[in-house]
């Protein structure tokens, strides 16, 4: 693919690198979006993201990005306090937006780089919230963006199940990239965002709720109009989306999930789990080599489709970033509490060993300076 010559080969967690063919279809006419033409449009790409999520549940379509997704999320949450596991800065959004919606939300907060533990969890779960008052959601990030953490979301939604409570799972660099099994885990509501592992533009949200999550929305009276989960659903069992949808980016998500189901969603995460040993076994030549760099995250939680690399002192972000970028490679610096002492590499989407090995090579000259 050629980039204009500001930019390199993108690396980033996001937006990632899109493939010609896919930003080509977005120059198809439009359609109108309340008739047959659209509504096979529709079905076909949810069918893609159902395979994907690995549900038999409707997908939603949402022209939005996927922290609209997240207030759904919290709108459609049954009555009562919610539990927020915060272990970085998107985690921490997903818990402000909550407060942001008016409802009692009780933070847990581990270290950055760290998962929830999930005795901790359950510690947080056995004892409540405001007066002990038992919690009615738990808000969790599967795989957070600025620290490269990948979270047990399989765990942490039985352990709600357990004491009562439905869980909100943000996988916006999970999905596609990492497992996730919607119905065989039983997720209450899993959500994405299209700019990352799906290798899609920036613009659309994907969420999954489950029948009792939706059902048990239905006589909230909190959940909003624009963001309604329960509008959402009796749209999409017809093929539809309540408001207009943004149809050049379906176009484009439509070409893209073709080519998904044809690699296959097993063939894609095992992709994504080299990507990470690729990084995992660089980084240990680095610091076998005397240079003090290191993943954040500790081994077995890492996320296979974002690495956030901890800076030695003396090595400045920024500069690491803009002589990556000299070398025709555009990669993340840090974000939110580890903004200044590390950078990122988002090794997601549709890019392999191939082409992440000479990125990291690029990154190798960046950090010896050269």
């Amino acid at each position: 693919m050629t980039m204009p010559a500001e930019f390199g080969t993108f690396f980033l967690p996001g937006p990632t690198e899109v493939r010609a063919e896919v930003l080509e279809a977005m120059i198809h006419p439009m359609i109108p979006h309340r008739g047959k033409a659209y509504e096979a449009l529709h079905a076909r790409i949810v069918a893609g993201l159902q395979g994907v999520f690995r549900t038999q549940r409707p997908v939603y379509l949402m022209s939005c990005s996927a922290s609209g997704a997240m207030e759904m999320a919290i709108r459609g949450a049954p009555e009562g306090p919610i539990l927020s596991l915060v272990n970085g800065a998107f985690s921490e959004r997903f818990a402000l937006i909550a407060q942001s919606c008016d409802r009692s939300t009780r933070v847990l907060s581990v270290p950055p780089g760290d998962t929830p533990h999930l005795e901790q969890v359950e510690e947080a779960l056995v004892n409540g919230g405001a007066e002990g008052a038992a919690f009615a959601a738990v808000t969790v990030v599967h795989s957070e963006t600025s620290t490269g953490a990948l979270s047990d979301i399989r765990a942490i939604t039985e352990l709600a199940h357990r004491h009562g409570a439905m869980c909100l799972v943000d996988s916006v660099t999970g999905v596609g990239g990492a497992p996730v099994e919607t119905d065989a885990w039983g997720l209450d509501f899993v959500l994405t965002g299209s700019q990352k592992a799906l290798a899609l533009p920036p613009g659309l949200a994907f969420a999954v709720a489950s029948e009792a999550f939706v059902l048990q929305a239905s006589v909230s009276i909190g959940r909003g109009r624009y963001l309604d989960v329960v509008e959402y659903e009796e749209f999409a069992r017809r093929s539809q989306t309540p408001t207009t949808p943004a149809l050049s980016l379906l176009f484009a998500a439509d070409v893209q999930l073709s080519a998904i189901r044809h690699e296959g969603i097993g063939a894609r995460w095992a992709r994504h789990a080299e990507m990470l040993e690729c990084t995992e076994r660089w980084v240990e030549g680095l610091r076998a080599g005397g240079l003090g760099v290191g993943l954040v995250p500790r081994p077995g939680e890492r996320s296979p489709t974002v690495s956030t690399i901890a800076l030695p002192a003396g090595l400045d972000a920024k500069r690491i970033v803009a002589r990556v970028a000299e070398l025709g490679y555009v990669i993340g610096g840090g974000y939110g509490a580890l903004k200044e002492s590390t950078i990122r590499i988002g090794h997601m989407g549709d890019h392999s060993i191939d082409t992440l090995e000479p990125c990291l090579e690029a990154v190798g000259r960046a950090l010896h300076g050269r």
